[in-house]
């Protein structure tokens, strides 16, 4: 009706109409935002405000990306050429499709390694000798091997992965697994990319004194450790000076930089691009000429502009899948780690689900381009946010000059020497190295996490990078088992959702299914055998002594002196207090179900509210268990939903005689310590056994003056 007249029916069918496009318009928008992230922050980008710092930002960035992407392509064991590539293409899909501002996207030092693990493997040089070269055994190093058809081949290969990376990445964030992060825990991580960085640098030290040694296979990694170590050592006569002087002042400047940089980081408005100064090293290897005169190793080939893009090669994928699998959880999990901790400084929410897509995307456009997995590098990202960019506008422009030197700047960049290029990965380790100091503490904070750090950190120098990781993952989830079994006779259960009318059915349900018993059909069995034994014990088909024993039941009783034989045996008497192990062989024919636990522990510290038929229904399951001598305790997890729940429980009238409030605690552990502590207070005997008063009058051996205590 509008102004009480009754609206016309086609009226109503065209606002009907016209309500349900609208919906469904915004609708369809939501999802176009909640898929294409771009849609959410550009309409509210703030141009006078952001756009200045952005640039700035994103060309310091960019300067940063174009050196590490050369850098970063030797450990891939491809033409550094193909580094730039990497550090270009996978910005432009992250840049509509990431929910985090401020991470710079490209090649990361531990995940370059593992692709080159992969690359190694499946091309080594071996498979490359020119035929009627001197290769003999294991004498590659001094063999013809066609480096052409080598290079062409291994960036088939690491395209083809990243491809495959890509693939498994979108289908993650599809199927919504984006929590597969929170299994990989920090002294996991920590271990895991220390053992890494220790690779890095084995891997990069042939390049840093110019010694040629055999490429290892880097998945048995204790053997290329070893073999990279040893034929180092053995070739150290052959070390070219130039190379190595320009590798450890590079390091050495390098370092000094960055301490600079994290100590007076808050007084420096922008950090020193250290990175971008050793370029300089290209101008004096060009100016001294020091190829041809110390026969330095340089860049020297640099292709510019692009190379058409090419499908990838699907018969490899088998023999790739399972390394794929853990380099594309370790890209992501290195992605959201770092975007998380921006995200928390500048008061936004990454989507962990979104992040697997955009990156998942990111890498099949990127693998299409003769590129290498992608995730994030917390150096470069550091610069990004610290030079004040703002969003990924920043990244956007930090492209554009990695495509400058793509296009027109590679050349300049021939003349730089490789050894360079090595110590700045390895400058760029120093974090990752630092993380050893973090041992000490977790032993002090928590023994079993720093075992984690330890165990994944071994297995992953011994293992390699990718059965270290997921023997690193195992364990740390062992240790979590190990950390909440349950002691004998204690059975927990956790609920992380409110409790009300709806679900109280699912919850009785569960609790049954768990502990493996009707507490309800427990106790009325126990009651039908109790009236079966006093009929017994009534015509003397059952004795007992002053220790309690008869046939296959135990019954003890207390008496303040000892039965005489001459005692009239019906004058009637007090109670008596009988105590039966139920979980024995009775002389009965009663099946009752048995209960293996004393203690029953309803971990609540996830539940935040409850309605009056929980609170009923919860104190019902208490009184049920509590009458077959099995305790009920409530841990709450936290003060405030302490508070919360006791206050909901006591409006519910939850609180009595038998049910009191030291039947909760803070935490799990408390509650499992005070159960502990109880069980050491008690008396030998069998918890298990079941108390019930019987009148005397039924025991026709009892004397008058019996009574229970």
């Amino acid at each position: 009706k509008v102004k009480g007249k009754e609206m016309h029916p086609d009226s109503v069918g065209c606002v009907h109409h016209l309500f349900s496009r609208r919906c469904s318009r915004k609708r369809a928008f939501q999802i176009a935002k909640s898929f294409l992230p771009i849609l959410e922050w550009l309409p509210n980008y703030r141009v006078k405000e952001w756009l200045i710092s952005d640039i700035i930002s994103g060309i310091s960035t960019g300067l940063v990306a174009t050196l590490q992407g050369l850098a970063y392509a030797l450990l891939v064991a491809v033409p550094v050429g193909f580094g730039l590539y990497s550090a270009f293409f996978p910005i432009l899909i992250y840049f509509f499709l990431g929910t985090s501002r401020h991470i710079s996207v490209g090649p990361f030092p531990v995940v370059s390694l593992m692709v080159g693990s992969v690359v190694l493997s499946m091309a080594p040089d071996e498979n490359f000798l020119i035929e009627g070269s001197n290769a003999t055994g294991t004498n590659v190093t001094e063999a013809l091997i066609d480096t052409e058809s080598r290079d062409a081949q291994r960036v088939l290969i690491a395209s083809t992965l990243t491809f495959l990376v890509g693939i498994l990445q979108v289908i993650f964030g599809v199927l919504q697994i984006g929590f597969i992060v929170r299994y990989l825990a920090d002294p996991l991580v920590g271990g895991f990319t220390t053992a890494a960085a220790f690779q890095v640098l084995v891997s990069q030290l042939n390049i840093v004194l110019n010694i040629s040694t055999k490429n290892m296979d880097m998945f048995y990694a204790v053997i290329f450790i070893f073999q990279t170590l040893v034929e180092t050592f053995e070739k150290i006569g052959t070390t070219n000076i130039a190379d190595l002087v320009a590798g450890l002042l590079t390091i050495f400047v390098c370092m000094v930089v960055k301490e600079i940089n994290d100590r007076f980081k808050h007084k420096i408005p922008i950090p020193i691009p250290i990175e971008v100064i050793v370029v300089i090293a290209t101008g004096i290897s060009y100016a001294a000429d020091l190829e041809k005169k110390y026969n330095a190793g340089i860049v020297r080939s640099i292709p510019r502009g692009f190379l058409p893009p090419e499908p990838p090669n699907v018969s490899l994928f088998s023999q790739m899948i399972a390394a794929s699998f853990s380099i594309a959880v370790v890209a992501y999990a290195i992605a959201v780690s770092v975007g998380k901790v921006y995200a928390t400084k500048y008061d936004y929410a990454i989507d962990g689900n979104q992040e697997f897509i955009a990156f998942g995307f990111s890498n099949i456009f990127s693998g299409a381009f003769s590129c290498f997995v992608a995730t994030t590098a917390l150096s470069r990202t550091a610069v990004q946010e610290s030079t004040g960019g703002k969003t990924q506008v920043a990244g956007i422009i930090s492209a554009g000059i990695v495509l400058i030197s793509i296009v027109a700047l590679g050349k300049l960049l021939e003349p730089l020497q490789k050894s360079v290029l090595a110590a700045v990965v390895i400058a760029n380790l120093k974090g990752m190295f630092m993380q050893v100091f973090d041992v000490p503490r977790l032993w002090r904070q928590n023994k079993v996490d720093a075992m984690i750090w330890v165990f994944t950190c071994i297995a992953s120098i011994i293992l390699g990078l990718d059965l270290g990781l997921l023997a690193g993952l195992l364990f740390g989830l062992l240790t979590v088992v190990l950390r909440v079994i349950e002691p004998e006779g204690v059975k927990i259960l956790k609920f992380s959702s409110p409790i009300f009318y709806a679900n109280i059915d699912g919850l009785k349900s569960s609790l049954k299914s768990t502990v493996g018993f009707d507490a309800v059909k427990v106790y009325n069995k126990r009651l039908k055998a109790l009236r079966k034994i006093q009929k017994l014990i009534k015509k003397g088909k059952l004795k007992a002594t002053k220790v309690g024993l008869f046939k296959n039941i135990y019954v003890s009783f207390e008496t303040d002196e000892e039965p005489e034989d001459n005692q009239d045996p019906q004058v009637p008497t007090k109670e008596v207090e009988i105590q039966v192990d139920w979980n024995s062989e009775l002389p009965v024919k009663v099946n009752i179900p048995k209960v293996p636990i004393h203690s029953l522990i309803l971990d609540f510290g996830a539940v935040t509210f409850l309605d009056i038929v929980a609170v009923r229904s919860i104190k019902t399951i208490i009184k049920e268990f509590e009458r077959i001598d099995v305790r009920v305790y409530f841990p709450v997890m936290t003060f405030f939903y302490s508070d919360n729940l006791i206050s909901q429980l006591e409006r519910g009238a939850f609180f009595d005689d038998t049910v009191r409030k030291d039947i909760f605690f803070l935490t799990v552990h408390d509650a499992v310590l005070y159960i502990r502590n109880q069980m050491t207070y008690s008396d030998n005997q069998d918890p298990i056994f079941e108390k019930v008063r019987i009148s005397s009058s039924t025991f026709p051996f009892l004397p008058s003056s019996s009574h229970h205590s």
